[in-house]
């Protein structure tokens, strides 16, 4: 695989995210014409994650996916390596669970990553150990070397091309510095016996639902040839004869254990076998039935389930079971069988898939299923409870349930939290329920459960309805607070009103005053004139005759007579003027 150039002109880069962008197109297709499933959990992995590698070793890294709950079918990644430690050699896409690749496998040894984006088609890939590259690395300096998933995503073959990778992993490996030590020709030898590794199937104890086989060793410069082969025999002497190579794959490998046998040969002729051995299966586990000994419907909460099944090569790992929208369960090989049942956990009252799933130490897995259906046992019924009551009184209500059962009495104010509380019915199957206090005003709806003494719960009761509303001292206090607020506010209206007439009247009475007192003083000023000009010219009148009889008196001595008419003119003046004053005093009153 050549290396990237970090100097990629334009219309390369542009062909590359057009190859994204077909990865997620196809990706999708793909998802869309496969069945629906719920997603569940991804992971993309090392192998192996760990381990002690010298300088100029190499170490054979494989990648894998795991989806053991969830039906996959696409998945692409970019891994990180130190540059200044790891160098990558190849790449290897043999035993790959992928069928299609939107863009090969790649590495960059300049930038420290390498990409892959792959596809398996319909019906997916469902199990714990897919493989999708191989790479080998070459050691160049000491250290510690992590190796990391930069990103990563496994799309599940689930109609929508859910993401359902939840954990990306990480490899740690410590480099010594010190040389590995490399085959040295042999000196008037024989090659020694060779050392077999593998990509594809590196433990010997484990199996592999992988039917390709890789193989390596390291070379001497004095070899010459190889011989290998491989079958089902422990030890045997290999039988083809190659050119001096140091690696072999094999493919389309059937199930079973199986030994791949390798020699070589220089000048001094051929060395002892060394046997690898690997294991295969391909096959899930044998198809199986599941039985409810309680029958498929009971009132039983904890109802047995029967069931197991048998995988003929690496026999059978575990079992996972799922109840109806519940997590996946694991449960040992040992732990249940045909004559063993498994006891369900506690259940709610309805009907029940169960899901199972038989895996095999490979990863291969069978499921069954099966449906079950809880019973609800009697639910208690309210016999005496009120349906109304006021404020802060305590509510009691009275029912029957089953004997010497529990009972969970519900009660929820209008979109407040509903509160439980339990309570035990008697012999007699009664049971009395009280409020924890006085209740507040609002409409409340109780309801009740029945649990029995194997933990078998029934279905709710009908929801009772009861309205809270206030109580008498409230009502009146509230009727009377509604009064004084409609009679304070006409109170005072009215005191207002009658204080605005008053006042309006009061105002009129000064202003119809003054006008008055302005007339009459007006009409005063004009008699007044009128007066005073009539007795003006009395009293010149009059002065004039008293001035004439003045005049005579000083002349001569005035009769009696004359004297009598100048006192009685004077009299008469006074009685003008007087008269005239009093008639002046009489209007301004007026």
């Amino acid at each position: 695989m050549e290396e990237n150039n970090p100097q990629i002109p334009t219309n390369i880069k542009r062909m590359a995210t057009k190859r994204k962008i077909l990865f997620v197109v196809i990706s999708i297709l793909f998802v869309a014409i496969s069945g629906i499933k719920t997603a569940s959990a991804a992971s993309l992995y090392f192998s192996p994650n760990s381990g002690s590698y010298a300088i100029n070793g190499t170490i054979s890294l494989n990648v894998y996916v795991s989806s053991a709950d969830q039906a996959m079918n696409a998945a692409s990644g970019v891994i990180s390596f130190p540059q200044d430690k790891l160098q990558v050699v190849s790449l290897s896409k043999t035993g790959s669970i992928f069928s299609l690749w939107v863009s090969e496998p790649s590495f960059s040894n300049s930038d420290g990553t390498v990409n892959f984006e792959g596809i398996t088609l319909n019906p997916g890939f469902t199990g714990s150990s897919g493989k999708i590259i191989s790479v080998v690395f070459k050691v160049k300096s000491s250290g510690s070397a992590s190796i990391t998933f930069s990103s990563g995503s496994v799309l599940a073959n689930d109609g929508k091309g859910t993401n359902i990778l939840t954990k990306l992993d990480t490899a740690q490996f410590n480099l010594s510095g010190t040389a590995a030590p490399t085959v040295a020709p042999s000196a008037g030898n024989v090659p020694a016996a060779p050392q077999i590794s593998s990509l594809t199937h590196p433990d010997p104890e484990k199996w592999y639902a992988l039917s390709n086989a890789k193989f390596n060793w390291q070379l001497s410069s004095d070899i010459t040839g190889v011989q290998f082969s491989f079958d089902q025999t422990a030890s045997a002497i290999p039988t083809t004869t190659s050119a001096a190579v140091s690696e072999k794959e094999i493919g389309g490998v059937a199930d079973g254990i199986w030994y791949f046998h390798l020699r070589l040969s220089n000048t001094f002729g051929w060395s002892k076998t060394s046997n690898f051995r690997f294991q295969i299966d391909t096959q899930p586990p044998a198809s199986f039935s599941i039985e409810f000994p309680d029958g498929s419907q009971t009132d039983n909460p904890q109802p047995k389930i029967l069931f197991g099944t048998a995988d003929s090569l690496s026999g059978i790992d575990y079992y996972k079971i799922k109840i109806g929208d519940g997590e996946f369960l694991k449960i040992g090989a040992s732990e249940v069988s045909r004559n063993a049942p498994y006891v369900m956990p506690l259940q709610t009252p309805g009907q029940k898939t169960i899901l199972i799933q038989a895996l095999d130490k490979a990863g291969n897995y069978t499921s069954s299923q099966a449906e079950i259906t809880i019973l609800s046992i009697a639910f208690p019924i309210f016999t005496s409870y009120p349906d109304k009551l006021q404020s802060g009184e305590i509510l009691t209500a009275k029912g029957t349930a089953l004997t010497n059962s529990k009972v969970v009495v519900y009660l929820q104010r209008e979109n407040d939290q509903a509160k439980s509380s339990t309570i035990k019915s008697d012999e007699n199957g009664n049971f009395v329920f009280t409020s924890d206090g006085g209740l507040s005003e609002g409409n409340y709806k109780m309801w009740a459960q029945t649990i029995d003494n194997r933990g078998a719960i029934s279905n709710p009761s009908a929801g009772i309805s009861i309205a809270v509303g206030q109580s008498i001292f409230f009502k009146i206090a509230s009727l009377l607070i509604s009064i004084f607020s409609l009679i304070i506010p006409l109170v005072a209206l009215i005191v207002l009103l009658m204080f605005l007439i008053l006042y309006g009247w009061y105002r009129f009475y000064l202003f119809s005053e003054k006008l008055r007192k302005e007339a009459c003083e007006k009409e005063i000023r004009k008699e007044n004139q009128s007066l005073y000009k009539v007795i003006d010219v009395l009293r010149k009148n009059i002065q004039e005759q008293i001035n004439m009889l003045e005049e005579i008196k000083n002349k001569r001595t005035l009769t009696e007579e004359e004297e009598k008419i100048i006192n009685h003119l004077k009299k008469n003046l006074d009685e003008v003027e007087e008269s005239t004053g009093k008639e002046i005093e009489e209007i301004k009153e007026k």
